[in-house]
């Protein structure tokens, strides 16, 4: 067995950080909780009181010692900021990256040294691989949770000093081993929504932040079906939220948000899942974030065969990947991809590997 090492990891109060420690301990590790405070908004939707109680009862139940540290300053200015941002220009972020990057393991990590630790670990699904010295990101065994998309952008130095216990464990596993444990947590829900801002009513809170320009709803021929508040609160692929209903001439199939004309601050919509406006086979993306040090190599010689996943839970699709000398992405899949969104992520893959991704730009439809 490896040496024991005092590792500190993030205790959020749910199940999946619980039976991270749980598997540390049992493996003979120095174990501390750490609990991160990244949002303060004193409403309704704000967890944050719950949530160190949960944490609390889980270090208690485990016997380990709990810290507490409150990165709402920096989670404001890493990300939310640039969530904002990419609002404002009528992109659709995705805020769950920059938290893992920026907070979950970098001011985590620095902190987590602070406290004498000689690694880290979380709840997330994942797997981490070392070899000579290089560590490799796979997915997780239960494919249905794996979290690798999120944890693409995250420093490889930081990877390298991080434990993800639960990359070998479904989610059945995990709250079957925190039942027989007597966790108090095996069966809290698991949470959803923005990264520490949680499920909430979105389009009031963004509109907390931002000001909507209202304009027009039409179709790709310029047909006028209604007004939006704002282009900021769709996403390509949206569905709910549009606000057309039924239209005369038009068939029963439900509308779809297909994309956005800045120019005339216009929403465009289509009718039918399977328009082809909503599909695309070519993505341009900004420049990549690589794990694999490799890669940028490779794709210096020649293209590359490998997957793509364009969202969370995603089955990754084939792929040849390109890039020009700036580091952006060419990406033409084998198979279409169901309404790419500029501003959200191209994550790519090599078998069970995560080699990095990027941010996509523009997507060619069919």
């Amino acid at each position: 067995m490896p040496a024991p090492k005092r590792i500190v990891v993030g205790i959020s109060g749910g199940v999946d950080s619980a039976v991270a420690a749980l598997r540390l301990l049992e493996a003979g590790h120095e174990v501390h909780g750490l609990h991160m405070t990244n949002w303060e908004e004193d409403d309704a939707y704000c967890s944050a009181a719950a949530d160190l109680q949960a944490a609390r009862r889980v270090c208690d139940d485990l016997g380990i010692p709990l810290h507490r540290v409150n990165f709402a300053a920096e989670y404001r200015e890493q990300v939310f900021a640039s969530f904002l941002d990419d609002y404002r220009a009528g992109r659709t972020p995705n805020p769950d990256v920059l938290c893992n990057r920026h907070i979950k393991f970098d001011a985590f990590l620095q902190h987590a040294h602070r406290l004498g630790a000689e690694r880290i670990a979380t709840g997330h699904y994942a797997r981490l691989e070392h070899q000579d010295g290089v560590v490799k990101l796979l997915r997780a065994v239960d494919e249905n949770k794996d979290q690798t998309y999120f944890l693409h952008a995250v420093r490889p130095e930081a990877l390298a000093l991080t434990e993800f216990p639960l990359g070998e464990l479904t989610k059945a596993e995990v709250r079957s081993r925190a039942n027989a444990a007597g966790l108090a947590s095996h069966d809290r829900p698991d949470s959803t929504g923005i990264c520490f801002i949680g499920e909430r009513p979105f389009r009031e809170f963004l509109a907390r932040y931002l000001q909507g320009a209202p304009g027009p709803i039409i179709t790709p021929e310029g047909r006028q079906l209604g007004e939006h508040a704002g282009l900021m609160f769709h996403t390509p692929g949206q569905r709910t939220g549009l606000g057309i209903g039924g239209v005369a001439g038009s068939s029963e199939e439900p509308w779809y948000a297909a994309g956005k004309d800045p120019a005339r601050n216009a929403l465009i919509v289509v009718q039918g899942r399977d328009h082809p406006l909503l599909w695309s086979r070519h993505l341009v993306t900004g420049p990549a974030r690589w794990l694999d040090s490799d890669v940028t190599g490779e794709l210096a010689a020649s293209p590359l065969q490998v997957s793509v996943r364009i969202r969370h839970r995603q089955r990754p699709v084939n792929c040849t990947v390109a890039a020009d000398d700036a580091g952006a992405l060419t990406i033409d899949a084998e198979a279409p991809l169901w309404a790419p969104a500029p501003g959200q992520y191209a994550v790519i893959y090599r078998g069970l590997q995560c080699l990095g991704g990027a941010v996509i730009d523009r997507a060619l439809p069919l």
